[in-house]
């Protein structure tokens, strides 16, 4: 019985990170694509409940689908471009076709490289500590945890620059 509502969750969270990405991609509207994004951040975040890991999951939540899509609203916000540039016409059937290739293409290798050669794995992994988690993380990333928060200062920075100047306000 739990084994099949795993299933149901694991079917509507993948359901939920397809209908996200695509909607991200298809959307002629950066915010609209936003909010695929942030749909599909939500099936990842399921997908982490049903993993066990619950702490992942609300990273998840809070670092992507909070801080992040945050951050990128208001670089969508600050540098809007008008209607007239490239961005705005419609692609031509060839360059979906050519995306939906650049997509399948790693997905059949993926696929056939698994079902060729399984990985064999415990039923269910030792469970790791909070305390542990965060103090392996620290430790050892947190160089890669500072740079990450220095590139996201530069991102919003240069929008404000680029935005300011294309506005006028600046030289």
């Amino acid at each position: 019985m739990m084994e099949n509502a795993a299933k149901a969750l694991f079917a509507f969270y993948c359901l939920a990170i397809a209908v996200g990405a695509i909607g991200a991609v298809r959307a002629e509207n950066l915010v609209r694509a936003l909010v695929g994004l942030i749909l599909a951040l939500f099936g990842v975040a399921g997908m982490y409940l049903l993993l066990d890991t619950p702490l992942l999951a609300l990273m998840q939540l809070l670092i992507y689908a909070g801080a992040v899509v945050v951050l990128v609203f208001f670089a969508i916000m600050l540098t809007r471009t008008s209607d007239g540039f490239d961005e705005a016409r419609p692609r031509p059937m060839r360059a979906y076709l050519f995306a939906l290739l650049a997509a399948a293409v790693p997905g059949l290798i993926l696929a056939w490289t698994v079902t060729r050669h399984p990985v064999p794995s415990e039923a269910k992994p030792a469970a790791v500590g909070v305390a542990l988690l965060g103090k392996g993380l620290l430790e050892n990333y947190v160089l890669a945890f500072e740079l990450i928060s220095v590139v996201l200062l530069v991102a919003m920075s240069g929008a404000v620059v680029l935005a300011f100047r294309h506005k006028g306000g600046g030289k």
